[in-house]
């Protein structure tokens, strides 16, 4: 799952937390992707669950790896601006303009590295889902 236009905009945090809110629509609707999808026992003849668990499972894994990926990447490019200011700032202390770009800069580098908490938390809460409804189903693989 790919941001729109194919690259996340690290620059413009409002915009960068609304790529990030697209990108997490599967998992905002895996209880309905899951109720429409994985059969109750007196169903469960006409779908079959083990592949759609496997698909829904393959799909959610890559929307995590690439929301991770895309977070990680603007939070090292934004470190890297913090880093070219602290040391333009240590050549010129006195530059206020400097100064208020570095505090911003250091500040959205902040609001990113909160992300991925909140990735965290969105990843445990769609996976606790999925267990609960498709591990009869199918066995996720274990991570190494």
């Amino acid at each position: 799952m790919a941001a729109p236009g194919g690259v996340l905009d690290c620059e413009d945090f409002s915009m960068f937390q609304e790529v990030l809110k697209v990108m997490r629509t599967i998992d905002d609707r895996i209880v309905h992707a899951l109720n429409t999808t994985v059969p109750t026992a007196s169903f469960s003849g006409k779908v079959d669950a083990t592949q759609t668990c496997k698909e829904l499972y393959e799909s959610l894994m890559e929307a995590h790896l690439s929301r991770d990926k895309a977070i990680k990447s603007c939070i090292t490019e934004t470190s890297a601006v913090v880093g070219q200011l602290r040391e333009e700032r240590a050549k010129d202390s006195d530059n206020l303009s400097i100064i208020k770009q570095l505090r911003k800069e250091q500040t959205k580098l902040k609001l990113m590295q909160s992300e991925l908490n909140v990735e965290e938390v969105v990843n445990d809460r769609s996976m606790k889902v999925f267990n609960e409804r498709c591990r009869i189903h199918y066995t996720t693989p274990k991570i190494k």
